[in-house]
């Protein structure tokens, strides 16, 4: 016969004077996360751009040649091997596109502050959006 698997029980309640150490150990964490999100997209942001810049600038040199798609073609699969995804040719062509938008990076750097990667594509291609 297999025994019964025993109920779960809740935790028991903190006493009284630990509930507002538990409120401020809690609001630490929350407003350390949060920081870290920002930094984290702040810091994704001006890769993103700096990889559009270096695209733009030295590949294309600043206009779209067509020997260039083929590079951005090799240079994207061998980006993908190594770190995934997120730099699929489209998503490289996307971070030209954005330091096309904006090109001084000083400007980005400010604004990514309080804007994420996902902000400045909703200003810079708001047909995205759609």
């Amino acid at each position: 016969m297999s025994a019964k698997p025993k109920p779960r029980t809740l935790a028991p309640k903190p006493a009284a004077p630990a509930a507002p150490l538990l409120a401020d150990v809690r609001e630490l964490i929350l407003t350390a996360q949060q920081g870290l999100s920002r930094m984290m997209n702040a810091t994704l942001t001006l890769l993103y751009w700096g990889i559009g810049h270096r695209i733009r600038v030295d590949v294309l040199k600043e206009s779209r040649a067509e020997y260039g798609e083929e590079i951005v073609q090799t240079l994207s699969a061998q980006l993908e091997r190594e770190f995934g995804r997120g730099f699929s040719r489209r998503n490289l062509f996307n971070m030209v596109a954005f330091a096309a938008a904006f090109p001084d990076r000083e400007i980005v750097q400010t604004l990514s502050a309080q804007l994420s990667w996902s902000h400045f594509t909703a200003i810079a291609f708001p047909w995205m959006m759609r």
